[in-house]
């Protein structure tokens, strides 16, 4: 599995959850949504499920224009996470699965922690001589 391409950009978001900021001057008072990072990789791999160690509910899942492919939606399981991702194959490269994350995770991966508990009780075990 290969990433591929990075690309950054604001989001504008139409989920709930997004910061909003009143907009000052001429805007008569309405608010202006400010966007959350964004973040597409682009991989090459036969599975559409990519495992980047978070944990991830689908809520929906939509047929997309001049695309074979669905596009998938996703929310982290964390309580206090708001972080989203898309899922969806290239129609033009179909051995290619581009993942856009919307937001920034605000916990540590539960993999990583779940992989590096028992070698922390070891060290844990090792310091007390």
């Amino acid at each position: 599995m290969a990433v591929t391409e990075l690309t950054v950009g604001r989001g504008s978001g139409s989920g709930a959850g997004g910061d909003r900021e009143k907009g000052k001057g001429g805007s008569g008072g309405r608010e202006k949504k400010v966007g959350r990072p964004r973040f597409a990789f682009q991989t090459k791999s036969p599975n559409d499920i990519l495992d980047d160690g978070y944990r991830w509910r689908k809520y929906g899942q939509k047929a997309v224009k001049n695309s074979a492919y669905p596009r998938s939606y996703y929310r982290c399981t964390h309580h206090t996470c708001n972080v989203k991702k898309q899922v969806q194959r290239l129609s033009k490269d179909t051995s290619i699965v581009v993942t856009t994350y919307e937001g920034i995770h605000n916990h540590p991966c539960e993999k990583l922690m779940e992989a590096l508990t028992p070698l922390l009780k070891q060290i844990q075990f090792l310091t007390r001589f």
